[in-house]
């Protein structure tokens, strides 16, 4: 494959979908002509084959020119002979102008960015490239289809991890059958700390069914907010629950104007557990190093912690703030002990929490999903970019390769192409 300036054509031109509305004269060109790989020496070159498709790279829209040279042999223009033309490399869409970086700068501008399809166009316009709405979010809609397999493998590795922290999110959705209002949806992420991969899956609810469904096959450590729908897994045997220490300490910071004395008390001894683990992180403890100091530190401060809480609440109204923070800790507390049983458990669900964060700036921005499907669409990449993001890979050098390569690989290796496992 070889890159030059415009070629003059031969003694006849084929462009690809001649009925398409012309791609724009003033954007620059890049030309790249295909031999074929078969030995032409000996034949006539009787035309050329030339499939245009729109790119983008560094803020600038371009058209790439595909110009595939036809050979016959000589004096065999007007038979029915083989004509020998070079392969086109794979399209990420079949019969669309838009070729692989410009889908995956849609896709990462939406998901990443959180620009609204509509602010993108209106960019593009200001470039003289007119892109009906439509067609954008259908080019998007397809480029989903491809990596499906890709979320689904990538799907089956996180579940497939013996320590997974949980929580959810809503999401608005547009709903054909419910006119005048929107449909609330949610997102339940599920994080693997110990691969940093996570995995985000759309539900039309926040009921119980849906990570009962999920998480049917699940072993292993669960950490949650102490949201009533994890109940469940208290009884499923191989499941061992825990909670989040973030979430108690917030009770006690919100209960502050309520008691300032007893939910400081509280507050600097739940600070005092950050510090230790702070401590581990600090001087790079392995988990057998963080379990065994955690039982020697965190343990007595847990137990001192414990008869804190069970003092101040033998004095405080019950349905005061404080009286509820005090209530949902002690209520939680086995669960929130359980991280000192294992050095590689966390003493909050944090991480999950920031995988959450880009969620909420895309409703900000773009406000609900345009259907159920749209939004399971919005998983797949919020899981497939939050794990780029952890891996430390570019979203968008990474997208845009696989989507040039993705129809052309071995569906039993596709798991070479996720960001954990991606090497371009």
């Amino acid at each position: 494959m070889k890159v030059e300036g415009y070629e003059k054509k031969t003694t006849t031109v084929r462009v690809n979908h001649p009925g398409r509305n012309p791609l724009p004269d003033h954007l620059r060109k890049e030309v790249i002509r295909l031999e074929p790989t078969e030995d032409v020496s000996g034949l006539k070159c009787v035309g050329e084959e030339i499939t245009r498709v729109l790119e983008y790279q560094q803020g600038e829209l371009y058209i790439k020119e595909y110009v595939r040279p036809e050979y016959i042999k000589p004096n065999e223009e007007s038979t029915e002979s083989k004509r020998v033309l070079a392969t086109l490399p794979s399209m990420p869409i079949d019969k669309a102008i838009v070729g692989p970086f410009l889908l995956a700068y849609l896709m990462v501008s939406k998901f990443v960015d959180h620009l609204p399809i509509y602010r993108l166009l209106q960019m593009f316009s200001r470039q003289k490239v007119q892109i009906d709405p439509t067609t954008a979010s259908n080019w998007i809609k397809q480029g989903c289809n491809l990596i499906i397999p890709l979320y689904e493998a990538h799907r089956r590795q996180v579940l497939a991890a013996r320590y997974l922290s949980v929580d959810e999110t809503p999401i608005k959705v547009i709903d054909k059958n419910k006119k005048g209002t929107t449909h609330q949806g949610y997102y339940w992420v599920y994080y693997d700390t110990g691969q940093k991969l996570a995995l985000f899956e759309y539900q039309q609810g926040r009921a119980a069914m849906w990570p009962k469904e999920t998480l049917k096959d699940f072993q292993g450590y669960l950490q949650s907010d102490g949201y009533a729908a994890y109940d469940q897994f208290d009884r499923v045997p191989g499941i061992t629950t825990m909670n989040c220490w973030a979430h108690a300490r917030r009770k006690f910071i919100d209960a502050q104007d309520f008691d300032q004395e007893k939910s400081t008390a509280v507050l600097t001894q739940i600070q005092h557990l950050y510090k230790l683990e702070s401590y581990c992180q600090d001087h790079g403890f392995s988990p057998e190093q963080i379990k065994a100091y955690r039982q020697e530190h965190a343990v007595p401060a847990l137990a001192s912690l414990h008869q804190t809480l069970q003092d101040q609440l033998n004095d405080t109204l019950p349905q005061s703030p404080l009286g509820k923070a005090l209530q949902y800790s002690l209520s939680r507390w086995d669960k929130l002990c359980v991280y000192t049983q294992d050095g590689s458990l966390r003493i909050d669900n944090n991480l999950v929490e920031n995988s959450i964060r880009p969620v909420a700036i895309g409703r900000k921005n773009y406000m609900f999903a345009g259907s159920h499907e749209a939004a399971q669409n919005a998983a797949m990449l919020y899981s497939l970019f939050a794990t780029c993001r952890l891996h430390g890979i570019n979203p968008m050098e990474w997208l845009a390769d696989i989507l040039s390569k993705i129809k052309d690989h071995k569906i039993n290796a596709i798991e070479e192409l996720l960001p954990q496992n991606y090497k371009k």
